[in-house]
């Protein structure tokens, strides 16, 4: 389609964000600005430019929420577990595994990619937030250095091949009549097997001097920085030791144990019933909330109403803290989605354009006729789709971009269509994107979610080069 001022404006305000992002300044007025502008420009209406700055918000709040209650219901069930004594002998067994910086960041990616393989990152990611990353900082690995073995293991490596789950590489078969989703599963195992060893070896160079010696002091100083509300305190809650404790410091993980050992039988056997697709976050915060009751009954039964109900309010205050920086931002990236354009704009979704994917679309033409090149293209194509911070949207499309461009350069179209894969959910998936699920990452290790992003950008971009190399050269 021919290209109108309201693409140019979308693709003027995504170079200007991610400027902005890598300036170290505050993106929130111009994704706003950009809103407004991208939206008067395509109604020609100067009121529905205004509207479409309150209409993109909310539908970022409505799509962002399912990760605004995890963050939430994992922050509650953390504050339980610490209101009742448990939280120190909890981590007491994984202070033996993790005995210094260097052991708690390479356990900290195992656990999370064999988690992400079988939920998702999206709700595994906190569970490990609140469960491990306590222990990784007490044995000296930074808050970064927590949040980047986490972001990459899981939002990366695991996510961008969805091996066992394979609903990726379905979505980037489904846009193209030649290829198969099982051939496109077993090759982005493998490369992103190859973008996860690269962009977490050089992370870990790069966190490595900021590690400390093993210490109590470590957690303390960490559990008082920032502002927010994630850790308790004594005047906020009395913390009541007593026989329960230990019950509930084995319980809670040995519960969490169960559910992934569950999901791992269902995925491989027909004993159990599986899981439905996206039911992760469901299980594990529905979980969280029951454990949050039981724990409340077992510290003080008579106050039991009044303190399950704090910890969920403290919960989503915090939420709200981590996601209110990402939500305009959010807001401005949506409006590339043709679908929720037209809710933000009011209008016909089906004739409402999808300033991404038609950006993306009408660069293939500038793409030169060279197997290199060819492969470096739908690389960047690829990630450019996933600034709408899913990863997954723009898949059928690389799909068929695939194989349209394996035509003209006889490469092998699932090798392209893998690469492509690999490149939009690294970075849409979460690693490179501030408005995506790592925002739960980045709030329980109490950083910034913008320095998490830039933190990542080189390991990431060196991992996701060399892994098109390689795709090159072994198949």
């Amino acid at each position: 389609m021919e290209l109108t001022l309201a693409h140019w404006l979308y693709l003027v305000g995504t170079l200007l964000i991610i400027l902005t992002m890598l300036f170290r300044q505050n993106v929130v007025v111009p994704a706003l600005v950009m809103s407004f502008f991208v939206a008067w420009s395509f109604t020609g209406s100067f009121l529905d430019g205004i509207q479409a700055i309150f209409n993109a918000n909310l539908t970022a709040a409505s799509e962002l929420f399912n990760i605004f209650l995890i963050i939430a219901v994992m922050t509650a069930l953390l504050r339980s577990i610490q209101s009742i004594g448990a939280d120190e002998q909890m981590i007491q067994p994984l202070q033996k595994v993790m005995k210094n910086g260097p052991l708690a960041y390479w356990v900290l990616v195992v656990v999370t990619y064999f988690l992400s393989l079988f939920f998702w990152p999206a709700p595994a990611a906190p569970l490990i937030g609140a469960l491990l990353i306590p222990v990784a900082i007490q044995a000296g690995l930074s808050p970064i250095g927590a949040a980047i073995a986490i972001s990459l293991a899981g939002h990366g490596m695991a996510l961008s091949s969805d091996f066992i789950l394979k609903v990726a590489p379905e979505l980037t078969a489904s846009g193209s009549g030649v290829l198969a989703a099982g051939a496109i599963g077993e090759q982005t195992l493998i490369l992103s097997l190859i973008a996860g060893a690269i962009s977490l070896g050089i992370a870990y160079v790069m966190v490595r001097k900021s590690m400390r010696k093993p210490a109590k002091q470590n957690l303390t100083e960490w559990e008082n920085s920032g502002d927010n509300d994630l850790n308790i305190r004594e005047d906020d809650t009395n913390i009541k030791k007593g026989k329960y404790s230990p019950v509930f410091a084995f319980l809670v993980p040995f519960i969490f144990l169960v559910i992934v050992t569950y999901v791992v039988i269902a995925t491989f056997s027909d004993v159990i019933p599986a899981i439905d697709e996206g039911a992760g976050s469901s299980l594990v915060g529905g979980t969280a909330i029951l454990l949050i009751i039981v724990m409340s009954l077992f510290r003080n039964y008579k106050q039991t109403l009044q303190e399950v109900s704090d910890h969920i309010v403290n919960g989503f205050v915090f939420a709200f803290k981590v996601m209110g920086l990402v939500i305009p931002v959010a807001a401005f990236f949506f409006i590339g989605s043709g679908e929720l354009a037209g809710q933000i704009f009011g209008t016909d979704p089906d004739t409402t354009p999808s300033f991404l994917f038609d950006l993306v679309q009408e660069s293939q033409a500038y793409i030169p006729d060279n197997a290199f090149f060819t492969a470096l293209g739908v690389l960047i194509l690829g990630m450019v789709s996933g600034l709408d911070g899913s990863g997954f949207s723009a898949l059928p499309l690389i799909g068929s971009l695939s194989e349209a461009l394996a035509a003209t350069t006889g490469l092998d179209p699932t090798t392209l269509a893998s690469i492509g894969q690999i490149g939009a959910i690294w970075v849409g998936g979460g690693t490179l994107i501030a408005w995506s699920p790592i925002i739960a990452i980045a709030g329980f290790a109490k950083v910034s979610v913008i320095d998490l992003v830039r933190k990542s950008f080189i390991p990431v971009s060196i991992g996701l080069f060399v892994t098109m190399i390689a795709a090159l050269l072994f198949f």
